[in-house]
Formats: structure tokens, sequence, C-alpha cells
């Protein structure tokens, strides 16, 4: 059905459609072009990072990020299991096994008192995921990993501009990535980064992405590579949306102000900014007191014509993880009962109160 209210969708009011244009008129449509550098160094130096090379997805920039690393069979990588799929299928892909962990009632994100004790001798990384825009606990992460000597990954997918400590999120790790898909706060349609302070890591990044091409002889390929490449239409609709990404932070941050205003009262938990993190609310997440609930409150919004998704249900209890019995209490406890709420930046203060006041019925039945 079409949905008065939907769940989200881009805000493309600045350079989009002249950037994209240029693209057409100038003919350089594909892997190569001005764009693609533009866009990079944007990232770069928005986040404060040295290196970053765009690519096709997110997903495919964890699975670079990993093979970056030189991560692969018999290694582990601690990850939540309170995740999108993909933190945990590019864990896959490389031939490593994901080891999960349960997420922090206080944040939502990666328990590090969890991770360390996950950690074994065939532990190589902890992959920190950002969820829902808020950061991980990042100068505990940082501290398990230089004491067990472990790569420490950020899955910055959810999280671009949000900060811990007053420092962006993707800038703690020894590799980080980005996703730009259509919902995210920066999008190009579909897109990705792998961003490192370190050099080497870099080249192999960039080394991999590019079929594994040898930088000194043409069309000689000397390691396995991938077909990563980001299109210069996508970055150039990146660029144009980098341009404008504080306002868009500046709307996702008032828009969440306002339901946390009109749910007051509510027998709802919500997703909080803890006292040291700039939440950039990539989708503002309520939890509600059972699955049942969950579901009739979401069936009831869906006839009132206002869209919502789940939250990410727990991967431990997805059949391809499940033959493990496995529990993580809170992870299972947001994956069952929590509820993403419309999200996009043009939202407007009535559209907000009027999903609300759909809510507060629902409660009065």
């Amino acid at each position: 059905m079409g949905f008065i209210i939907p769940i989200y969708k881009p805000l493309l009011n600045g350079n989009e459609k002249k950037y994209v244009n240029d693209c057409l008129d100038s003919s350089w449509i594909s892997s190569r072009g001005d764009y693609i550098k533009k866009f990079e160094d944007g990232i770069s130096g928005y986040l404060g990072v040295k290196h970053s090379t765009a690519v096709c997805n997110g997903t495919v920039a964890l699975h670079l990020a990993l093979v970056t690393l030189g991560i692969g069979e018999n290694d582990e990588v601690i990850v939540p299991s309170f995740t999108y799929i993909a933190s945990v299928s590019s864990i896959v892909y490389t031939g490593a096994t994901p080891v999960f962990v349960d997420s922090l009632e206080s944040t939502w994100q990666m328990d590090p008192d969890d991770v360390k004790k996950k950690i074994t001798n065939k532990t190589k990384a902890i992959m920190a995921v950002h969820i829902y825009g808020h950061p991980c606990e990042m100068k505990e992460l940082q501290k398990i990993a230089k004491e067990y000597d472990l790569f420490l990954i950020e899955d910055t997918a959810e999280a671009l501009g949000s900060k811990y400590d007053g420092k962006y999120a993707g800038t703690f790790g020894d590799i980080s990535t980005l996703s730009f898909y259509g919902n995210k706060t920066l999008t190009t349609g579909e897109g990705g980064m792998v961003l490192t302070n370190d050099e080497t890591l870099h080249d192999r990044a960039y080394h991999f992405k590019m079929h594994g091409l040898a930088k000194y002889r043409e069309y000689w390929h000397d390691v396995i590579g991938y077909n990563y490449r980001m299109t210069n239409i996508c970055a150039a609709i990146g660029l144009a949306q980098l341009e404008t990404i504080e306002g868009r932070i500046k709307q996702k941050r008032q828009l969440v102000s306002w339901y946390i205003k009109y749910l007051k009262d509510l027998p709802i938990e919500y997703h909080r900014e803890a006292k040291n993190v700039f939440h950039t609310y990539w989708m503002f997440t309520i939890v509600v007191e059972n699955p049942q609930v969950r579901d009739e409150l979401r069936n009831y919004l869906r006839d009132k014509g206002v869209e919502t998704r789940p939250s990410f249900y727990p991967v431990h209890t997805m059949p391809m993880f499940s033959l493990k019995y496995q529990k993580h209490p809170f992870a299972e406890k947001i994956g069952w009962c929590g509820i993403n709420l419309p999200s996009f930046p043009s939202l407007e203060e009535n559209e907000v109160m009027e999903i609300c006041s759909h809510i507060k019925n629902f409660y009065k039945l």
C-alpha cells in the first residue's frame, strides 16, 4: 500500500542534479571521473581521516575492510548480535567466524565486558557497529583491542556525523566503513566508503577493490581482487549530499526532539543519547512491552497510513546462526519489541504529532 507518511525518503535539495548532469555532459558516468576523488577527499576532510576509498555499497565496504586486514579462515571476529545482517555476512564472506556479543541497555551498543569474555586465541578483530547512529563505547573497545592485540573495525553505516567524546565515529579504529544507501543520512543511491589513517591499509584496500590490478604494470593482476568501485555519478550525488549534511543532521535531531516531546508519558522506551555522545539518530526507535504489542501497534499505524519497520532481529537467532544455542537478553528484547518510526529529515512537526497521536490512541484502545 502507499503510505501517507513513509519510513524514509531521501532529501535531495542541493547540487545533486547539477553534478549528475555534469557527469552526463562529460560522459564520465562509470568508475572514473573527477567526482570520485572529490567525494573521497570531502569525506576525509569532514571526518578528519587521512584516506578514503569509495566503493559500490556498504556491505562490500565491510568485506573489503576485512580482506584488507587479512582476516580469513580459522579467524574469529567479535560482532554485536543486534545489528543489520551485513555486518555479520561480511565476516562469513571471508571464511572467518562471527562471534556474537550482547548490547548495553544504556546505549544499545555492543557490551565491552561481553567482548572481553568472548576473546579466544582465534580472535583477530572486534567489529564495533554504531547502531542507529549512536556510537559504541569506543574508549573501552580501544583498550581491549590494544590489550589483546586485535584489529578494531568500525561499521559506521548508520552513524556518519555522530561523535564520541567530541570525535567522529569512524575515526577510532584501524579501519572503518560507511554506507550511502538511499535511506542513509548521506546517500548516493547505493555506495560505501572504506576509511583509515594507515597508508598501507589504504593502498591494500584500493588494490583489492580494483580487481587486484598491479600498480606499475598495465592489465597485470597480482592478487584475486574485486570489482567494488563506485561510479562517478554516485560520487557526484554524494558530494552534493556532503555539502548539506549538517543541515540534515540538524533536522533529524529536531524531529527526534518532537518525538520525545509528544510521546511523553507513554509506556515505551526510546533510544537515548549518552552524555558524551552526539547522536545523529539515523532511525528513531521505540521499544514496547512485548512482541505482541509491537506487531499490533505496527498494524495499527499501517492502517493509519504510517509506515514503520521492526528493529533489527538478533542475528544469533537467525537460522544459519542458531544451531549453537546462545542467549543475548538485551539484543533479544530490542529485536523482538523495537519499532523504527519515520525518520526522514524533511519530516514536519505536524506529521510527528500525527504519528504520536496515533500511538496514544492505540494505547487508549
